[in-house]
């Protein structure tokens, strides 16, 4: 099945416009301070929000909305924490993956500037949340090693949850295929329960921010 196609408007970039891939849309944003994009599902949609500009779209709080202090973190009813606005003193981790369950890859980058910190994969066969997981624990783990305390963003509300309660709930089986994986999983999940670290893990707002920053550009 074709992936849907999306639209995605720059608004601060190297070329403010609207673009047809998140490759192109990359090329704008990477490393570009401050940059202001987000993707839209139809060519109409995305020409209004370009139209529009960024204080209109781009970010809750924005344009005249009330907005809360940065870094005021709101309760929501999923209980994963959230912000107004982006933190650019942190990292932000992805997955990506070819089926649900499959090959699995993952990696971390500075929010800010797009580059990559880290990478892993790919892994034999997984599945997304399961990546994700990985991702944001790796994420902690590199920043304890760094003694920093950036935040870690990630946009799967189980993977950080997973991490909060320090266990997993999936239903992939454990046999051979998987074994790479799950030893991956068993480790981290140790490693949250035997390791003390003060980062925040924090859901990235795609409908208000875009795309995260380390997005693999597959949807």
């Amino acid at each position: 099945m074709a992936a849907k196609q999306k639209f995605y408007v720059v608004w601060v970039g190297r070329k403010p416009g609207i673009y047809t891939s998140w490759a192109d849309c990359q090329e704008q944003i990477n490393k570009f301070d401050e940059a202001k994009f987000k993707s839209y599902e139809t060519k109409a949609a995305a020409e209004k929000a370009y139209k529009d500009g960024w204080k209109k779209h781009w970010g809750q709080g924005q344009g005249g909305q009330t907005k809360q202090p940065s870094g005021n973190f709101k309760p929501k009813s999923s209980g994963v924490e959230t912000t107004e606005e982006i933190d650019y003193n942190s990292i932000s981790v992805d997955v990506g993956t070819s089926g649900n369950p499959g090959p699995v890859e993952y990696k971390g980058v500075d929010t800010k500037t797009g580059e990559v910190i880290f990478a892993k994969g790919p892994i034999q066969k997984g599945t997304n949340n399961l990546g994700e997981f990985l991702a944001i624990v790796h994420g902690l783990a590199y920043l304890q090693k760094m003694e920093s305390n950036k935040t870690v963003y990630s946009d799967s509300v189980n993977a950080i949850k997973w991490v909060k309660q320090k266990a997993v709930s999936s239903t992939l089986a454990r046999d051979e295929s998987t074994k790479e994986i799950w030893d991956l999983v068993d480790r981290a999940v140790h490693w949250l329960k035997t390791t003390k670290y003060t980062n925040k893990v924090v859901k990235w707002q795609t409908k208000q921010w875009g795309e995260i920053k380390a997005d693999y550009g597959r949807k």
